[in-house]
């Protein structure tokens, strides 16, 4: 583990000397005082950058408290994005690599590309460069630090089906997901979330995993917060996959069980009903409708396969209409569409994807690097007579922003064809 992060804090110091020498050579030809000031908040970042890779070595980051893990991913999206500037170097570098070695079959005396005039005015355009692919980079991610988390969007989606009983005719649902409080400083920002959600008047919430990241504990500041989730006909939920711990390394298997029965404890004190591969009926004025949850479901990527549909599809053939909760997405593909005997499942919810949390989304156009593990990561497919809803998350994991892919407040009206 040590020898581990030892690598880290070592390609940690040669990017930060790498970019230090673009720095250099884009101020070169500034004025003294400029060059000052320049030079002080470079090496401030790097000191900072280099001090966090050096604690890093004797306080691991599974360790860290929100705000000093919120501080090292500013300065890890900082990090990346110099890594991208210094291919400019590289290639800078190698440039001048390949005219030494074609100088050496010349036998011709070997000049520094630094010390000619075409060097120089090579080295400076590659260093402009990156620091243009830098800063850019830069601006945009702490950008979605500081706002793009926060940016909530609501998704207002009609659907209709043949099938839907006259009494949900305009049924509303807010879906949300992917919650991750432990990401979060404090209740502000989920409570002015909750509001949004409330103001659209659903009739039943329907919350589909991933309330942490990794433990129970998580919850403790956000419980009055979740409790303000309310609707005439409830608000449900089913696990995702950081809702089980699978991450983070336990003292034994007992308090990994113990944290999985105190979320699930958590979501009844607060009103939730957890749904653990089961169904439940919604009734409207003498008509029903079944509501259907599973555990974490993975089809990619080697997530867990904890659900089991067969469960909670069973005892619902007489429902005319069914909704299913299952976190992962690649659920509908691998199963839902595949076995014959779930295709009267009308409407699948998820999340999970994020949408990566990065990407561009305008009229007629959405991408996201996350579209080549996920095919259906955000938004509403069909196939068949079948519907699945992927919501793009209401947190974040890991890079604590979001830019371009905003969190996500899904309201889906149901309409009859």
């Amino acid at each position: 583990m040590f020898l581990r992060f030892l690598l880290v804090f070592l390609f940690i110091a040669f990017i930060e000397f790498y970019f230090f020498q673009a720095v250099k050579t884009f101020i070169q030809d500034f004025s003294q005082n400029k060059k000052s000031i320049i030079l002080l908040g470079t090496y401030f970042l790097m000191g900072i950058s280099l001090f966090i890779g050096l604690v890093s070595l004797f306080y691991p980051p599974p360790q860290w408290n929100n705000f000093f893990r919120f501080i090292c991913s500013v300065f890890l999206i900082i990090l990346l994005c110099k890594l991208i500037g210094c291919t400019f170097l590289i290639v800078d570098d190698l440039i001048r690599l390949f005219k030494w070695l074609i100088s050496l079959f010349k036998k011709s005396e070997i000049t520094s590309t630094i010390g000619s005039n075409e060097g120089i005015s090579r080295l400076k355009f590659f260093s402009q460069l990156a620091i243009v692919f830098t800063v850019i980079p830069a601006i945009g991610f702490i950008y979605g630090i500081v706002r793009g988390a926060y940016k909530y969007k609501i998704h207002k989606v009609n659907i209709s089906f043949p099938n839907l009983p006259d009494e949900f005719i305009g049924f509303k649902i807010v879906q949300l997901s992917d919650i991750h409080c432990g990401s979060f400083m404090n209740a502000d920002p989920l409570i002015k979330a909750f509001n949004l959600s409330l103001e659209q008047k659903p009739d039943v919430i329907l919350f589909t995993g991933d309330l942490v990241n990794n433990e129970a504990a998580e919850t403790k500041p956000y419980i009055e917060a979740f409790k303000m989730l309310k609707a005439p006909f409830g608000v449900y939920s089913c696990l995702g996959n950081h809702d089980y711990g699978d991450y983070k390394v336990w003292e034994s298997s007992e308090a990994k069980k113990e944290n999985l029965n105190n979320l699930k404890n958590i979501h009844a004190e607060c009103g939730w009903r957890l749904l653990m591969n089961e169904n439940v009926s919604i009734e409207k004025n003498g008509q029903k409708i079944a509501l259907l949850g599973v555990e974490n479901w993975g089809g990619n990527l080697r997530f867990p396969k904890y659900g089991k549909l067969e469960n909670a599809h069973a005892g619902t053939e007489s429902y005319p209409f069914k909704i299913l909760l299952s976190h992962d997405p690649s659920h509908w593909d691998y199963q839902v569409l595949k076995e014959s005997k779930y295709n009267d499942i009308d409407l699948t919810l998820s999340g999970h994807t994020h949408g990566m949390q990065f990407g561009i989304e305008i009229p007629g156009f959405k991408w996201s690097p996350v579209q080549y593990i996920y095919k259906n990561w955000a938004g509403l497919y069909k196939k068949g007579s079948q519907y699945l809803y992927v919501n793009r998350g209401l947190g974040f994991l890991g890079y604590p922003g979001r830019l371009g892919i905003w969190p996500e407040i899904t309201v889906i009206e149901l309409q009859k064809t």
